[in-house]
C-alpha cells in the first residue's frame, strides 16, 4: 500500500507509443503494464467517470460529452457540474474511510462542485457581450489568484480547437506541482490532454501525433521531478492510465441528415440559417465522436423500430442499439437516446443537418463548443485565412468513442511499482478498486 497515489490520466496513449516517451518509460520500468479497456463510450467525460466511481454508465449516468435534458428540450455541452454524476467518486469514498485523506483534481472535466479537497478546471467567465474572460474553477477559491500570479492565466486557446499545444498540458503540470508542494494531496488525479489534438487533426501515426509523444514526455518528466521533491521522503505511487486510444477514420457519417432525409427530423429557418429543432423533431441525434444518443418523441416499439431502420446497414454504422440492448455496454439509463449508434472502427459520425452548407447556422463556422448538439472535431482544422471552420468533416482523420474490440483499440495502465495490478486485459472501471486498495479500502 501507498500513502500516496497520483494518476496521470492521458487521452489517447497506447502501449506502443511508451517506447518514445523516455519519462513514462522511465517512470513506469519497474512496475506493472497491463492493456487497459476503455468503457463504451470511449469519450472523455464517460470514461473519467467511470475511472473515477469504478462504475457504468448506466450507475453513474455520465452517457456521453453533453446531456439532452429531455424535460427542459435543451442541449448541454461541456458545462455541466459534477452533481450530474450519480455514483461516489475516489476522494468520496477516501473521506468516508479517513476524513484525513486529502485529494486533489486537476482538470478531469465534471470536477466543479466535486468533494475533492483540492480542484482546478477551466471556467471562463461569459461576459453579456458575449466575450470570454480566462478564469479557474479552483477549490478553494482563492487557489487561482496564486496559480494565476505564478504562472499566468489558464492558456484556454491552447486547450481546445485550431491553437491546442503543448502550452495548456504545461500550464497544467506546473500548476500541479505547485499544489502538490502546497498541499500534498494523498491522492492526485492529473488530466494530461495534449495527445487528443494532433492525433484526431491528423491522425494517431502522423508525424505531428508522434512529435506530440516528445512533448508530453518532457511534461511528464518535469511534473515526476516536481511531485517527487513535493512529496519529499514520502515516495508516492504514480498510475498513468489511457482514457482510450484514438484510432485512423477514413469516413464520415451523418446520423441527423439521414434522419431528415427520413422526415422525423425537423428545422427552423433562421436568419443565420437553419438550427435543429429538437422540439418538433420526431428524432434527432447527439453526436459524440463515433456514437450517438438519437432522442425520439415516441418511445413505443415500432416506432423505435422504424427509426432504427434508417441505421441498420447504413454504410459507417456498426451497431444499431434499442431496448435491452444498451445494458450490453452498461448504457441502460434515463439519460440514454432511444437509439444508440455505434461507429465502424474506421469511420466517425458529425453532427451537421443540413442539406445546403449555404444553409447551415453561424455557429457551425465558429469553434463553439457549447452551442453545437455534438461534437465538432473539424474545429481543429479552422481556418485561418477566412476566420472560420470548414464544413467539411472529411478532414478529420482519427477519432475514438467506439467500444474497444480489437487489440490496437486498447490503452494501457502503467505503475511505477510491482504488484499494483494484474497484467492482464483490465476494464477501466477497475482503476477507483486499484487506487482505494492502496489505502486499504
Amino acid at each position: 500500500m501507498s500513502e500516496y497515489v497520483v494518476v496521470l490520466s492521458i487521452p489517447g496513449l497506447r502501449a506502443k507509443d511508451v517506447e518514445h516517451m523516455p519519462h513514462l518509460a522511465a517512470l513506469t520500468a519497474g512496475g506493472d503494464s497491463a492493456p487497459f479497456v476503455a468503457d463504451f463510450p470511449a469519450v472523455t467525460w464517460p470514461v473519467q467517470a467511470s475511472m473515477l466511481t469504478g462504475k457504468q454508465p448506466a450507475v453513474h449516468g455520465v452517457t456521453a460529452n453533453g446531456f439532452y435534458w429531455r424535460e427542459k428540450h435543451e442541449v448541454e455541452m461541456w458545462t455541466a457540474w459534477n452533481e450530474v454524476i450519480q455514483a461516489p467518486q475516489i476522494w468520496d469514498i477516501l473521506h468516508a474511510h479517513d476524513a484525513s485523506l486529502t485529494s486533489a483534481v486537476w482538470f478531469p472535466m465534471l470536477s466543479k462542485g466535486c468533494g475533492a479537497d483540492y480542484i482546478c478546471m477551466p471556467a471562463p467567465v461569459h461576459n453579456p457581450d458575449g466575450s470570454e474572460s480566462l478564469w479557474c474553477y479552483t477549490k478553494p477559491e482563492s487557489f487561482y489568484g496564486e496559480l494565476r500570479d505564478a504562472y499566468g492565466h489558464f492558456p484556454l486557446k491552447h486547450f481546445w480547437g485550431p491553437l491546442a499545444s503543448i502550452a495548456s498540458t504545461d500550464w497544467i503540470v506546473d500548476t500541479a506541482i505547485h499544489a502538490a508542494r502546497r498541499h500534498q494531496p494523498n491522492f492526485f488525479f492529473i488530466y494530461l490532454p495534449h495527445l487528443d489534438y494532433a492525433a484526431q487533426k491528423d491522425g494517431p501515426d502522423s508525424p505531428r501525433a508522434q512529435a506530440a509523444l516528445g512533448e508530453l514526455d518532457n511534461a511528464i518528466g518535469r511534473l515526476v521531478a516536481g511531485c517527487n521533491e513535493a512529496y519529499a521522503e514520502h515516495s508516492p505511487l504514480w498510475l498513468a492510465a489511457s482514457e482510450y486510444v484514438i484510432t485512423e477514420v477514413d469516413h464520415v457519417a451523418y446520423p441527423n441528415r439521414l434522419l431528415r432525409d427520413a422526415g422525423f427530423l425537423k428545422v427552423k429557418q433562421q436568419d443565420d440559417g437553419e438550427h435543429l429543432d429538437c422540439v418538433g423533431s420526431e428524432a434527432w441525434a447527439l453526436v459524440d465522436h463515433q456514437f450517438s444518443h438519437v432522442y425520439l418523441q415516441n418511445a413505443e416499439k415500432q416506432f423505435v423500430d422504424r427509426v432504427a431502420n434508417v441505421f441498420r446497414g447504413a454504410e459507417g454504422m456498426d451497431e444499431v442499439l434499442v431496448g435491452d440492448d444498451l445494458a450490453k455496454y452498461g448504457l441502460n439509463h434515463q439519460r440514454s437516446g432511444e437509439i444508440v449508434l455505434v461507429s465502424s472502427p474506421r469511420s466517425w459520425q458529425a453532427y451537421y443537418w443540413w442539406l445546403d452548407d449555404a444553409q447551415a447556422p453561424a455557429f457551425s463556422r465558429t469553434v463553439d463548443i457549447h452551442r453545437k448538439p455534438g461534437y465538432d472535431p473539424v474545429e481543429l482544422h479552422f481556418d485561418f485565412a477566412s476566420k472560420s471552420t470548414p464544413l467539411d468533416a472529411s478532414l478529420v482523420k482519427g477519432s475514438h468513442g467506439a467500444p474497444p474490440r480489437e487489440e490496437y483499440q486498447r490503452g494501457v495502465l502503467l505503475s511505477s511499482q510491482k504488484g499494483v495490478f494484474a497484467e492482464t486485459p483490465l476494464p477501466q472501471t477497475d482503476l477507483a478498486d486499484i487506487v482505494l486498495r492502496q489505502f486499504g479500502i
